[in-house]
């Protein structure tokens, strides 16, 4: 899973514990961690959803002003029959 900096370092920051990814196989799996340039994220959970059930709340905490923002991304994602809620958390900072 590819993750913008900017996001990375919201997770790190504590400002972002929220990921939505549509995709057609998942590449990480809860209870797992990701590794990336600036450390390592946690993957605490996976749920599978429909994308209308994401909640205002959930949209702000994947870094998202409103639902309005997170359907303007949504609509430039790659198409995918899956679409998940996967909950992170920071580990580490990168050595």
């Amino acid at each position: 899973m590819l993750l913008k900096r900017e996001l990375v370092e919201d997770i790190r920051a504590g400002k972002v514990d929220l990921i939505f990814r549509r995709w057609s196989r998942p590449t990480v799996k809860a209870g797992g961690t990701l590794k990336t340039r600036l450390g390592t994220l946690a993957i605490k959970a996976i749920d599978d959803l429909k994308p209308e059930d994401v909640t205002p709340e959930e949209a702000r905490r994947a870094g998202f002003a409103d639902l309005d923002d997170f359907h303007r991304w949504l609509a430039t994602m790659k198409p995918g029959h899956l679409f998940q809620r996967i909950t992170v958390g920071w580990l580490a900072d990168a050595e």
